[in-house]
């Protein structure tokens, strides 16, 4: 019989800057510069966080997965989001 998963993730604060992210006793910075696509995202969206294993994160209302090792390490990670990079070249209207 599988065991209960005992992992928490929690949003602590949201600022235009980005929301700091409570795992365990990590507190990690997710900025909007680096995950852009948190940007347009409610407070309900950004707090409902599933961290199934210990580098796996997941918002179901936004469809978004994050290894845990990319927010500590944006600069190992340079790719964005293709939808995101499509927002800032769409023409305005």
């Amino acid at each position: 019989m599988p065991g209960t998963n005992t992992l928490a993730a929690e949003v602590t604060h949201i600022s235009k800057h980005g929301f700091w992210l409570l795992l365990g006793d990590e507190e990690l910075l997710i900025p909007f510069s680096e995950f852009p696509w948190f940007r347009q995202a409610t407070v309900d969206q950004l707090c409902n966080v599933e961290w199934p294993t210990a580098d796996h994160l997941y918002w179901p209302l936004l469809d978004v997965d994050l290894s845990v090792e990319s927010i500590r390490h944006p600069e190992r990670f340079p790719l964005v989001s293709a939808v995101s990079a499509l927002k800032k070249h769409a023409p305005s209207s």
